[in-house]
């Protein structure tokens, strides 16, 4: 069958009748079947009803007709399918509801074949969860693809699908595009469908998307599926098809980070793309000022992510209790998140009232930045995708996460803080963009050693998806983009 470019061309394919639904769906499952035993990538499926599906449904001048996805198995539930999140409790789960998101993804043309690979509920920023097991980097398997989009972008790096269903609450849409030489777009909170179970995903710090091959796939999935939520809490007026579509961009004042957050030099790699990504901005006429730091606080942030997370993660557990009719125990989840659970037992409501609004300040502070500044580049992850285990905690941390519940509510969060460390040190820039609300898109602009791609991430003031489209449409035209498929 003909390798198409991207979701785009596959679905106008389907509706000049040049190939069917039913074609799409066998090669697709095919390709899943000869790659995925290598990438475990793929959590569930439901061959048949695509099947059915591709045989029954009509297409007619839907966007994306008859283009093949999976879904993310985590926040984006389908009646009747596997719902597990990574977890171990929730091996033998199944969605009782279908999310606004999936609907809007049906509604649009797409067959949903099954569920892709995450870490348990989302916490890490590789995919490795003790219930489904790790994620393979297409290209090396000893590396792995990231997360908690790991196995969305697996698919893709290895050809199985042209575009992948994503979420993203910390980075986890642009950490596997980074390591996996994708598009990956995080819109600004409120741009996407949420519902029915939760309109405010991580207190709205978490939003859906998709990963991509293309610029014009990443504008027509945004385009079709943004909505204007007012019975949500974030509502945000439509981008219109002209802001979109339109590849004109005027001169644009650019800021680039030129240090990591504490104040250390980038690795050679790292301010070689940045470098080479300045230097072609300005031949296309846009102004570039390189920062020693961020405008806020980066640690401050990061301990009210965590505390948030926290907080969310317990409430989260009192909801599992209350349908299980029983105390969840160590043994119900992998010890990060038994942490993560005991930290956010006894933290306080007025702490929590207090870390919102900051939450609040932190994007005033942003929406002054980008006032004086169009756009804000940094790394998207200082480094290519990791080693399998290279980011594990040593054991003496282990051993004290395992008890966590006998340490104090200050102690637990600075265990978990703790926790996260090497991993942060690899994306200490991506969960600014899901506090504020901002939308921020990394591109594939580097590859380390001919073959590992980096990426470099770029956002605008909240609301400006049209602008880092823009810009991306400028590298991908000018054949900038390095990617592995």
């Amino acid at each position: 069958m003909k390798t198409f470019k991207d979701a785009t061309e596959m679905a106008h394919a389907v509706r000049t009748h040049r190939v069917t639904p039913l074609e799409l769906v066998e090669e697709t499952i095919a390709q899943a079947n000869k790659h995925n035993p290598n990438l475990n990538a793929i959590v569930s499926r439901r061959y048949e009803e695509a099947r059915e599906e591709a045989r029954t449904r009509d297409f007619s001048n839907l966007p994306f007709a008859g283009v093949p996805i999976f879904i993310k198995d985590l926040g984006q539930s389908l009646t009747g399918s596997l719902a597990t999140s990574g977890s171990v409790l929730f091996q033998k789960n199944y969605a009782r509801v279908t999310s606004r998101y999936v609907q809007k993804l049906q509604d649009l043309g797409f067959i949903i074949l099954g569920t892709t690979n995450v870490p348990e509920f989302g916490f890490k920023n590789i995919s490795d969860s003790k219930a489904n097991g790790a994620v393979n980097l297409p290209f090396d398997l000893s590396r792995n693809a990231g997360g908690s989009s790991g196995g969305a972008a697996a698919l893709m790096t290895s050809g199985i699908t042209v575009i992948s269903a994503a979420s993203d609450g910390g980075g986890s849409i642009r950490i596997p595009a980074s390591f996996n030489g994708l598009i990956g777009l995080k819109p600004s909170r409120g741009r996407i469908p949420t519902g029915p179970d939760s309109y405010r995903g991580w207190q709205g710090a978490s939003v859906h998307f998709a990963l991509t091959k293309s610029v014009r796939d990443t504008k027509t999935f945004l385009f079709h599926m943004q909505e204007c939520q007012f019975e949500g809490p974030f509502p945000l007026p439509l981008l219109s098809e002209d802001a979109l579509f339109n590849t004109k961009t005027s001169s644009l004042t650019i800021a680039i980070l030129s240090k990591e957050v504490d104040g250390r030099p980038f690795s050679d790699e790292v301010n070689r793309a940045l470098e080479e990504t300045a230097n072609f901005l300005e031949k296309k006429g846009h102004t570039i000022t390189w920062l020693a730091s961020l405008p806020l606080d980066m640690d401050a942030l990061i301990d009210s992510y965590y505390f948030m997370n926290a907080a969310e993660t317990a409430a989260m557990f009192d909801d599992i209790k209350q349908a299980l009719g029983r105390s969840l125990t160590k043994n119900d989840m992998e010890t990060m998140t038994w942490a993560i659970y005991q930290a956010g037992q006894n933290l306080k409501a007025k702490d929590y009232s207090k870390v919102i609004s900051e939450w609040d300040l932190y994007s005033a502070c942003m929406a002054r930045f980008h006032k004086e500044y169009d756009l804000l580049i940094t790394p998207t992850t200082h480094d290519i995708a990791p080693k399998h285990g290279q980011l594990d905690s040593d054991s003496d941390l282990m051993a004290k996460l395992a008890q966590a519940e006998s340490y104090t509510s200050k102690e637990q969060l600075q265990l978990v803080k703790e926790m996260f460390k090497k991993g942060l040190a690899l994306n200490p820039y991506t969960p600014l963009a899901n506090l504020t609300g901002q939308p921020a898109i990394t591109l594939p602009l580097s590859l380390v050693n001919h073959n590992y791609p980096l990426g470099i991430q770029f956002m605008a003031a909240k609301g400006r998806e049209d602008l880092l489209l823009q810009v991306a449409s400028l590298f991908e035209e000018a054949g900038r983009f390095k990617m592995k498929i």
